[in-house]
């Protein structure tokens, strides 16, 4: 007899074409921004116009006395160690679970990424940050995983205590929040991206977020050469005779990505309570199927959802591997169930095992990586399923059919060992 799961034979759990979820939210308002910045401008090279009007708009919403936008979260982060004074032969501590671009510059400036080990959510896990500290540490940066804020208070506690500089990589993050503090206002300065498909998109792009002048002015040098640097940097400032050439790159962002992100920020903080709700939902329903268990927010703790994610028990059914697992998800239609691949344990990367080939002398001969260097983020990667959050009411309908379909499975596991 057929079976009723898609994989074996049964009809899928969802028909509807996919994809299912798509971002930023492209309606006719921000059709019309992007139009009217057609005919303003293309090209901003100082701050000005529409750029200004989004670094303002960061600076406000962060609560920060700078904001700087770049034409990447990559550069955003690059930016952000040169500015902080990261120099070669310098080691930052970094979690050893993050999409690779939060340490990947280090190697540019020659200094020394220092993987730390994570809890089961992927961040940084403060009790083992002291054991990594040399004297030649010099920062930690924290990742806020998939949106789910990192323990900032114990985390600031070890690096105040041990003299560190504080950064934040808040890619995942934007209005996330710990205690009614944003995530990516706990440091020197902060790192984000504004990439398709993170909580605040502008396509591409990202910016820097710092209170420290000094910071801020180092900065614009590093990203925003000559009219920026003239213009921003005061003429008593060190950094002011570099002000044509700056570092030698230009890494601002594009005024069309800037009129979309724009416009997403003043709906951000609507779309964050709506994805909310849809995650309350969703978590309330995952949490009951045998085999997932749902990842819990501490009290105070105010996540993006930039995904939620769901930790699989094979041992709960019968040790049926989690490809097979999720082969039947995506089988029943539930395409957006993803198995999280480029952002993974850095150790597992030959960039972080051999990076002499890329950067041939590079002081990083004294940490090397391999395979099974940090078990509790490599067991909790290899076994995390993640769904995007919807947010729209209307939205609830797939929602709950993205349940049934792992319902389904659950319930059926047995014909799949």
């Amino acid at each position: 007899m057929t079976s009723t799961l898609a994989l074996l034979g049964g009809q899928p759990t969802i028909t509807a074409a996919g994809p299912h979820f798509t971002w930023p939210p492209i309606d006719d308002t921000t059709r019309a921004k992007v139009a009217a910045q057609l005919e303003e401008a293309i090209s901003v090279p100082g701050r000005s116009g529409i750029v200004a009007e989004l670094e303002d708009g960061l600076q406000a919403y962060f609560g920060v006395r700078h904001a700087v936008t770049t034409s990447s979260g990559t550069a955003a982060l690059h930016a952000g160690y040169w500015a902080a004074g990261i120099k070669p032969g310098d080691e930052v501590i970094v979690p050893a679970w993050t999409f690779h671009a939060t340490a990947s510059p280090l190697f540019h400036l020659r200094a020394v990424p220092v993987l730390c080990e994570t809890g089961p959510d992927g961040n940084i896990d403060p009790n083992r940050i002291e054991e990594l500290i040399t004297p030649r540490s010099r920062a930690v940066m924290v990742t806020h995983l998939w949106g789910k804020p990192a323990d900032m208070t114990d985390i600031v506690a070890v690096a105040g205590a041990h003299d560190l500089i504080m950064l934040e990589d808040g890619s995942h993050a934007h209005g996330a929040s710990i205690a009614g503090q944003r995530v990516g206002t706990f440091g020197l300065a902060s790192a984000f991206s504004l990439n398709g498909p993170k909580p605040l998109s502008g396509g591409e792009g990202g910016f820097v977020l710092t209170d420290d002048d000094d910071t801020y002015h180092r900065v614009i040098t590093f990203a925003h050469y000559n009219k920026r640097a003239k213009s921003e940097i005061p003429n008593g400032q060190p950094l002011a005779r570099y002000a044509v050439t700056g570092a030698g790159l230009k890494l601002r962002i594009h005024p069309i990505a800037a009129a979309i992100a724009h416009d997403q920020l003043a709906r951000l903080d609507g779309y964050l309570a709506e994805r909310a709700e849809i995650a309350r939902y969703l978590n309330s329903r995952l949490a009951r199927i045998p085999g997932l268990e749902v990842t819990e927010m501490p009290e105070g703790v105010v996540p993006s959802w930039y995904g939620l994610t769901l930790t699989y028990r094979p041992d709960v059914l019968g040790g049926l591997p989690i490809e097979r697992f999720h082969a039947a998800l995506i089988a029943e239609g539930a395409t957006e169930f993803d198995r999280p691949g480029s952002t993974c344990p850095m150790n597992q990367l030959p960039l972080y095992q051999q990076p002499g080939p890329l950067f041939p002398g590079h002081p990083h001969s004294h940490r090397r990586y391999r395979a099974g260097d940090f078990p509790v983020a490599e067991h909790a990667h290899a076994h995390t399923i993640k769904l995007p959050v919807w947010h729209r009411e209307q939205d609830l309908e797939l929602a709950e059919q993205y349940v049934r379909a792992a319902v389904k499975i659950s319930d059926h596991h047995k014909e799949l060992l």
